[in-house]
């Protein structure tokens, strides 16, 4: 597979993807004053509109939860990809050949995703037509098994539109047949999966089956799952799409496009086992629920739940001192009975690559939440998620169930079974903390129990078999975000970036620092108004350390001169590429922050008079710098010094006295 996306062909990207109508397919925006939009923050709840849109610029920011970036970054926030996924996402929109360097050699590669251009639309569509083609059958007079399925489980005709649930008909190529009428070739229909390949020609992968559409992170339709209806159907009970350059099975989450805002806000995803599992959570009012397509949930599904948790720890994320994120919820449930323990059993296996609390929802009753729901009503599955336990416990105490804790020999048994359980918990307070769990459990010695564990540490775990170094990361180091640590990071060992300190935010009420703050946001978004006496301000320019950093970046990124040049998004994007971590988004704030005064025939003169307003500021500091400095001079000890010094004042003095003259 081929590297990095090449650098021009991603800012083609960004300059081609209209922002405002990226984002208004999930924000309502309004008119904001010239040239900028708000709505209600997608990523928070909130009244009041603090969510700004700049399309001259291409960035967004929220002032309520201080999220921001450019069109990518949303994407990848909204859609939980990562960098390079949001990239190709939105180079098939906007029609960008994307051509990507050899991560080794640097060279540049032929499209390695891409097989031809507008190939990925064009299956994408045909998915898109079936979709539809499946939900008008399921109401026709040959579906009444599929309707009766559904109705057994206490699902409407409402319910199935919302889920988009159809029915494929029993005849051997009626879906062949409605899409070559639609214009689409058997090659196509061959490449997405919809039809397989026999003897005697092409016929209908799914016939006489309920169908389900998977879709992606954007709502895309990528598949389908199909569940067997009648006997004669001598298929296996649920038959997916098969590998498709769409469709991975290893990385699609069925229910992720409806449960993805819902994700996003409670910081809370639930992983069920099946499609009607997925109805019956969200139709019960758990609109996290998800559920892996015909395989075992593993490391591929976990980065799709890293990314929509917004857990980035492993690239730099908010963490304790002791390791432990700040993260969310991730919840499993499993029946209750020997094979849903058993994959309790393999998903702690894939719990450190969360950062996050991961945990358990088992019915003990074996009820999964479709049966529960037809069973006990709506709530009881909000009730099997609110009780939840750590999979940690559940899984220790699992292999306990597996002995006999009266005897001496069950006692120890148990005890060396579940040692490296607990040796397997990245966390060191977690793992002190479930050694003392465990020798209450058993009814031993808590210093046993930490010998114990001490030992079955020195052995590599479970979860560092599968390819992770100590912390839980995945070992190839990917950033999350797709890409290098931006400019002013540090690389982390792992790959990822450094976590920096933050810069203290200055104080809104303070006259200079609010002056200084207009300054910034006339410079990033009208360059072409500040006068060139700006790129003469020196380091010290700004009195306020975060304005002074962004000014930095400013005055690395070329200063206004270059700015002029570039159009408004790659000026920005050009100051943030020169911003360290930290100081980045304030780059994106003062992007899209409103300015006073922004009506277009006077907009110039406000900007011109805002820049001239910073400038007085620093004539006035190093006046009052240069006073002090005359003051501690002694006159006699050291004329010519002094005279220096008195001359120099008067020369500050005279350029602030030419700057406020009237324009």
């Amino acid at each position: 597979m081929a590297g990095l996306i090449k650098r021009e062909d991603v800012e083609a990207v960004r300059e081609r993807a209209r922002i405002d109508e990226i984002v208004s397919q999930h924000v309502t925006l309004k008119g904001a004053g010239v040239g900028s939009l708000k709505g209600l923050c997608p990523f928070h709840d909130e009244r009041t509109p603090s969510f700004h849109v700049r399309p001259g610029v291409g960035r967004w920011h929220c002032f309520g939860c201080g999220e921001g970036g450019d069109v990518i970054s949303f994407v990848q926030k909204i859609d939980g990809m990562s960098f390079t996924e949001a990239v190709e996402y939105l180079a098939d929109r906007v029609g960008v050949q994307l051509r990507y360097e050899d991560s080794r050699t640097g060279s540049a590669s032929a499209p390695a995703r891409r097989e031809e251009p507008g190939r990925r639309q064009r299956l994408l569509e045909a998915h898109r037509v079936a979709a539809e083609f499946y939900a008008e059958q399921l109401f026709g007079p040959g579906a009444a098994a599929g309707r009766k399925f559904l109705a057994e489980r206490s699902f409407d005709r409402a319910d199935a539109e919302r889920f988009g649930v159809g029915f494929a008909p029993t005849g051997w190529d009626s879906l062949t047949r409605h899409l070559q009428g639609k214009g689409f070739t058997q090659a196509e229909l061959v490449a997405a999966g919809l039809v397989s390949q026999g003897q005697r020609g092409v016929y209908d992968r799914f016939r006489g089956r309920l169908v389900w559409p998977i879709r992606d992170t954007t709502g895309a339709v990528i598949g389908f799952g199909a569940r067997r209806l009648f006997e004669e159907d001598q298929g296996p009970k649920y038959l997916n799409t098969p590998e498709t350059s769409l469709y991975k099975k290893s990385q699609v989450l069925y229910g992720i496009d409806l449960a993805k805002k819902a994700i996003a806000q409670s910081k809370r995803v639930v992983i069920v086992e099946g499609y009607t599992d997925v109805m019956a959570a969200h139709l019960s009012g758990v609109e996290v629920a998800v559920a892996t397509c015909g395989t075992a949930f593993g490391p591929d599904h976990a980065r799709v739940v890293r990314r929509l948790l917004g857990d980035y720890s492993a690239g730099g994320g908010l963490q304790l001192a002791s390791g432990q994120s700040l993260g969310g919820e991730v919840i499993f449930t499993f029946d209750g009975d020997a094979a849903g323990q058993k994959a309790a059993v393999r998903a702690f296996g894939e719990d450190q690559r969360f950062h996050a609390q991961t945990f358990v929802a088992v019915e003990p009753s074996g009820m999964d939440p479709c049966d529960l729901r037809m069973a006990r009503g709506p709530q009881a599955v909000k009730a099997l998620v609110d009780g939840r336990v750590p999979l940690f416990e559940f899984v220790i105490r699992t292999t306990l169930g597996g002995y006999d804790l009266d005897t001496v020999e069950g006692r120890v048994g148990a005890l060396r079974a579940a040692a490296p359980l607990v040796a397997g918990i990245r966390d060191r307070a977690m793992q002190l903390g479930y050694a003392r769990n465990l020798a209450r459990w058993i009814g031993i010695d808590t210093e046993e129990v930490r010998r114990e564990v001490s030992r079955a540490a020195s052995t590599p775990g479970p979860v560092q078999r599968r390819g992770q170094d100590g912390r839980g990361h995945d070992s190839r180091g990917q950033d999350p975000r797709g890409g290098r640590p931006g400019p002013g990071e540090a690389a982390a060992p792992d790959g990822g970036a450094a976590a920096a300190p933050v810069l203290p935010m200055p104080d809104p009420r303070d006259p200079v620092a609010q002056t200084e703050r207009l300054a910034l946001v006339a410079v990033l978004q009208y360059p072409q108004h500040v006068p060139d006496a700006f790129d003469a301000l020196g380091e010290d320019a700004f009195g306020v350390p975060a304005w002074r950093a962004v000014h930095a970046a400013v005055r690395a990124a070329g200063g206004v001169v270059a700015g002029r040049g570039l159009p408004g998004g790659r000026w920005i994007e050009a100051v943030v590429e020169q911003a360290p971590a930290t100081v980045a988004p304030l780059v994106d704030e003062l992007a899209v922050a409103p300015l006073p005064e922004d009506r277009e025939d006077v907009i110039a003169r406000y900007v011109s008079d805002v820049v001239r307003a910073v400038q007085d500021l620093g004539l006035t500091r190093r006046i009052a710098d240069a006073k002090s400095r005359l003051q501690r001079l002694d006159p006699g000890a050291d004329p010519d010094a002094y005279r220096a010094a008195f001359e120099a004042l008067l020369q500050m003095e005279a350029e602030r006295r030419t700057l406020r003259e009237p324009a």
